[in-house]
This record gives C-alpha cells, sequence and structure tokens, in this order.
C-alpha cells in the first residue's frame, strides 16, 4: 500500500516578510473628525471669494483678520527689554500670574482672596485648568465622582471629564423653541440631582448658545445649590470679552462666593486678551484658611507635576505684565471692551436686516439678547448645508456662529442667505 504524502508547507522569506509587514497599529479605528475643524478644512477648501467661515472660536476685527492687541505689543515689548530668561517655571506656575489671575475672578476685595484661601496654579489655558480640576476632583472630592453638565455645553467638556476620572450627566439649560434659557427645567433638573453632586456652570457667555442666566436667575441658582449642597465648578472663558465689562461677566462667580459657596474656576486668557496660542490659564478652588489651601496647592501640583510637569512662560508673562501694569491694564479694558462691542453691534446690524429690511420669517430677537462670541441662530441642519453648499457660508450643522466672523463687508451676504435659506429659496 503505497503511503501518501502531505505537501510540505514551505516557509519562504517573501512571507516572513509579509508577517512582519503587518503595522502594530493596523487595528486602530479611525477617529470621528472634530466638528469645528471639520468646518474649518471645508472652509479652506472653497475657492469662492465669497465664503465666510463661521465655525472658528477666535476673534477677528472688522476686516476678518486675527487681532493682536495693543496692550499685548506693548507688554511684550516691556518684556523683550528686559532681557528674561527661558527657565522653567514652577510645577504651579509664575506666581506673580496666579496671584493677578484669581484677583481678577474673585475680585480684590472678596473674602477668599482678602484672606489668602484661594488655591490657584497655572494651566495651559482653559482646557488645562479644566483637566487639573476634574482630576483633582475625581481623586479628592469625597461625596461624588459624577459631574452635571449643562445641555448642550461646549464639545470639548465631556471628554475633558471622562478622562480626568469623572462620570457624565447632563441638566436641561437651552430651550429649542424660544431659542433661550430653560430656567425652568435647568431648576427642576438642579433639585432632582443628588445632593452634593458637582455641576459645571458657564460664568457668563455660554458656549456655544450665547444664553446666559439673568442676576436674579443666578440667585435662583444659587439657592438650589446651597439646598441641595451642590458644588460649583465655573467654567469662565469670557471675562470682559461677554460684555466689555470684566466685574460684570464675573457676577455669578463673585456672588456664589459671597454666599458662602466653595467653588472651582476655570480661566481662560485666549479669548480676552487674544493669546489663543500662548495657551495662558489658571485653576483655582476656594479653601477654608491659608493652611487649607497649602495642602490642596500641594496635590494640584502633584496632579500637574505627571501631566506636563510645568505650564508654559511667554504667554504668563504677557499675561501678568498687563494685569500687574495700571497703564496697560487701562488700555486692556478699553481693547477688550471695543471687542466686545464689536460683536454686540454685529448682533443688532443682524437683527435689524433679517427683523426689518429682509423680514425674514421667524423669531430673531435672541440674536441680541444672547451675549459673548458665540450665537445659537435656530437654524435647522438642512438649512446650514445649504447655505454651505449654495452660500459657501460655513457653520456647526446646529446652527451655532460665531459673531466674530461677522464684518461690515459679509454682514449684509449673510443675512441675505440666510433669510432665502429660511424661504427655503437657495
Amino acid at each position: 500500500m503505497l503511503a501518501i504524502s502531505r505537501p510540505l508547507t514551505r516557509v519562504t522569506t517573501s512571507s516572513v516578510r509579509r508577517a512582519a509587514c503587518v503595522s502594530t497599529w493596523s487595528t486602530v479605528p479611525a477617529g470621528p473628525p472634530d466638528p469645528i475643524l471639520g468646518v474649518t478644512e471645508a472652509f479652506k477648501a472653497d475657492k469662492d471669494p465669497r465664503k465666510i467661515n463661521l465655525g472658528v472660536g477666535a476673534y477677528r476685527d472688522d476686516k476678518g483678520k486675527p487681532y493682536v492687541l495693543n496692550c499685548v505689543k506693548k507688554a511684550e515689548e516691556i518684556l523683550t527689554t528686559s532681557n528674561p530668561d527661558k527657565e522653567y517655571l514652577p510645577i504651579a506656575g509664575l506666581p506673580e500670574f496666579t496671584k493677578n489671575a484669581a484677583k481678577l475672578a474673585y475680585g480684590a476685595d472678596s473674602a477668599p482672596f482678602a484672606s489668602n484661601s484661594v488655591a490657584v496654579v497655572q494651566s495651559i489655558s482653559g482646557t488645562g485648568a479644566l483637566r487639573i480640576g476634574g482630576a483633582f476632583l475625581a481623586r479628592f472630592y469625597p461625596h461624588s465622582k459624577t459631574i452635571y453638565l449643562p445641555t448642550p455645553s461646549w464639545g470639548n467638556h465631556t471628554p475633558i471629564f471622562r478622562d480626568s476620572g469623572l462620570e457624565v450627566k447632563n441638566y436641561r439649560y437651552f430651550d429649542k423653541k424660544t431659542v433661550g434659557l430653560d430656567f425652568t427645567g435647568l431648576k427642576e433638573d438642579l433639585k432632582n440631582v443628588p445632593e452634593k453632586s458637582i455641576v459645571l456652570l458657564h460664568a457668563c457667555a455660554h458656549n456655544p448658545t450665547g444664553v446666559d442666566p439673568t442676576p436674579e436667575q443666578w440667585k435662583e441658582i444659587s439657592d438650589i445649590f446651597k439646598e441641595k449642597q451642590l458644588f460649583p465648578f465655573f467654567d469662565m472663558a469670557y471675562q470682559g470679552f461677554a460684555s466689555g465689562d470684566t466685574t460684570r461677566d464675573a457676577f455669578a462667580v463673585r456672588y456664589f462666593v459671597e454666599q458662602g459657596h466653595q467653588i472651582a474656576l476655570s480661566q481662560s486668557f485666549a479669548k480676552n486678551m487674544g493669546l489663543y496660542g500662548e495657551r495662558v490659564g489658571a485653576f483655582s478652588l476656594v479653601t477654608e484658611s491659608p493652611e487649607e489651601k497649602a495642602r490642596v496647592e500641594s496635590q494640584l501640583k502633584i496632579v500637574i507635576r505627571p501631566m506636563y510637569s510645568n505650564p508654559p512662560l511667554h504667554g504668563a508673562r504677557i499675561a501678568n505684565t498687563i494685569l500687574s501694569d495700571s497703564a496697560l491694564y487701562g488700555e486692556w479694558e478699553k481693547e477688550v471692551k471695543g471687542m466686545a462691542d464689536r460683536i454686540i453691534s454685529m448682533r443688532e446690524k443682524l437683527y435689524n436686516m433679517l427683523s426689518g429690511d429682509l423680514k425674514t420669517p421667524g423669531e430673531w430677537s435672541h440674536i441680541k439678547s444672547q451675549i459673548g462670541m458665540f450665537s445659537f441662530t435656530g437654524l435647522q441642519p438642512a438649512q446650514t448645508k445649504a447655505l454651505a453648499e449654495k452660500a459657501h457660508i460655513y457653520m456647526t450643522a446646529d446652527g451655532r456662529i460665531s459673531m466674530a466672523g461677522l464684518n461690515g463687508g459679509n454682514i449684509e451676504y449673510f443675512a441675505e442667505s440666510v433669510n432665502k435659506a429660511v424661504r427655503g429659496d437657495l
């Protein structure tokens, strides 16, 4: 009987090479595109001269150009003449800057600031401040590991806090029917969250809606926080840039502190000083005493050290030079008010064009009542798609626009295009 031999499997050099060519990262899936960056990419690819980008969250002047504040230029000149070094900052950042940042936020006469009870560290802009705060709360806040965000909120809030180790839930905030604040829903939801939960609040110029509570509503919200013993985490990215008045924009923060709340606070100097790429921010916590402050700051440093060791130097020096020089500070207040006033004037013009000149169907008063850089227009996804494809106007699908992208040269075209989109004529 003949034996049937099986064919030998030959391991060839080419097969080994093929196996070696399979990448370690071959199973990594592609992540979804960032909705804001996607808008910018589409805008850049568009060759039409009429194109408008209303997605970018950065100030533009009336010619649509990036704007560097004069006080920033002067501060940089002062720094250059002082021949500064490029040494590392301490883990907590530039001490003079963090003190002045806290003073700007809380006010020189606030009890925690005056008693040296505000624990504060420099951060990599507002995003870094939120990340530090989330990590600290996940590690040390004893009552909850859940943070409640308004619906909607800045798109980066959810991943920041999830990556910090907190569970993210939501409370009602925006009413699509009125294009305004759902104050009844907000109060009801806050009254129903577990006691001592962490709740994120936008201090001013709510992103992305531009809808803020009134001072009277803030007082009601504070009362609910007291009743439920909720922990307030304020995100203040637009102090001064919202209304043009740094004191007015800090109302909610300062009122809560006056009422005895031990708040957490994220600050950014990207918008109000135009220091976008310098990444200047601060994170702070109100504590009971200087001794408690020292202990909290020691743990904040432990959070920061393995993240990025210490923060950037140049932007903090610029911001501190402005905050500590009375002449530059006065000039900065005028400039930030000028930026805010330009955006407010764009709101007025757009409202007048839609409601008056064009008689665009719908109610447009929210354009004026909203505040800050962003506005929820109420436009629907199909309308925003038509505006991009046929009018070369780019915004997020939910109808949010950056008011800073409008200027004297394009606002009429924008209003006319919105009118056509609403009427179905695009």
